[in-house]
Order: C-alpha cells, then sequence, then structure tokens
C-alpha cells in the first residue's frame, strides 16, 4: 500500500538488475578478429641490427689521456691503507675547522675555568681574539641561538613549579645529603 496512485511496485530483489543488453563490452570470443594489418613501407631498417652495435667514434682527447694517462694498477694493502688514512686525516681537518670557526668560543669557555698559569692565559687571549674576529661574520649566532634555547628549556617550569623546588639557581640538581 502507497500514498500515490500509480508509484512502481517495490522490487522483490534487493538490488534492481538490468534486463536485457549487457553494459559491459562483449567477451573476446564474440568479437569478430582484426583485419589484417598493412605492411610497412619498405625501409632501409635492417632487422637483425641493434643500436648498440653501431660503431661509435670516440672522442679524441679521451683516447689521448687514455695513452697519456694510462689507468693505475690496482692498489695493494699498504695503498689502501695510505689513502684511508689520508681519508681520515682530511676529515679529522675538516672536522677541526668547522669547530674553530662555528664554536671558537670553546677553548675561552675551557680557558676560564682553568687555574691560572701560561698555558691557560696564551688561550685566553688567542680565543678572545679569534671570538672577536669571528664575530665580525656572524659565524657564532647558530651557536649563541642554541644556546639560548637550551637555557630556555632550563628556565621552563611546570605549572604551579618553583624555581627552588629541587633546583639550584644555575639548573643543577642539588645533591642529597647522607
Amino acid at each position: 500500500m502507497t500514498n500515490y496512485r500509480d508509484e512502481p511496485p517495490i522490487p522483490l530483489e534487493p538490488f534492481p538488475t538490468v534486463r536485457g543488453d549487457s553494459p559491459f563490452p562483449p567477451l573476446a570470443e564474440s568479437v569478430a578478429p582484426p583485419a589484417a594489418a598493412e605492411p610497412d613501407p619498405p625501409s632501409d631498417w635492417i632487422e637483425r641490427a641493434d643500436a648498440h652495435d653501431l660503431p661509435t667514434r670516440e672522442n679524441a682527447l679521451v683516447a689521448l689521456g687514455r695513452f697519456a694517462f694510462p689507468p693505475a694498477p690496482p692498489l695493494d694493502e699498504e695503498g689502501v691503507a695510505a689513502r684511508d688514512r689520508r681519508w681520515t686525516s682530511r676529515t679529522v681537518m675538516v672536522a677541526a675547522v668547522f669547530l674553530l670557526v662555528f664554536n671558537a668560543v670553546s677553548p675561552l669557555n675551557w680557558s676560564r675555568q682553568q687555574p691560572p698559569g701560561w698555558v691557560p692565559e696564551t688561550v685566553r687571549q688567542l680565543s678572545e681574539v679569534w671570538v672577536a674576529r669571528l664575530a665580525v661574520f656572524g659565524v657564532d649566532m647558530p651557536r649563541q641561538g642554541v644556546r639560548e634555547g637550551w637555557d630556555a628549556a632550563r628556565r621552563a617550569r611546570f605549572v604551579g613549579q618553583t624555581q627552588d623546588s629541587g633546583t639550584a639557581a644555575d639548573g643543577s640538581t642539588a645533591a642529597a645529603e647522607p
């Protein structure tokens, strides 16, 4: 029973189906075989030819270089060890120069923490000049930014936590006394 007189009846199947021609393409058995393709026009193409088999002209400078500078024989164990030492030495030197430029204040801080003497005083004087020269170029700014972030993280406290709850003013934890 419906509210409308001309409403179509409700199908008994759960999903309506299309009766008649299938919406899908025909199966391969029912399709006619394709017509024979026209042969390619005659050309100079050789069926057995491969592009990689064609002769290539070598660059004259490459040939001269191979003649003038023949490849070296493979390295023996001593040669490999020497090459590895050179690579390690270069890596250590690059790291040292990087630290001397971008972390130049560390020798200065070290010299300030040492007891008075000739070596710490000399390192301090050289470091002060070195840091002042590098500050002109602004290479100390990344280190200062990281240091400011670290200090801000050390000063950070939870809500309701005071500065004196368990830590000293410098951020170090107080040791329990026996």
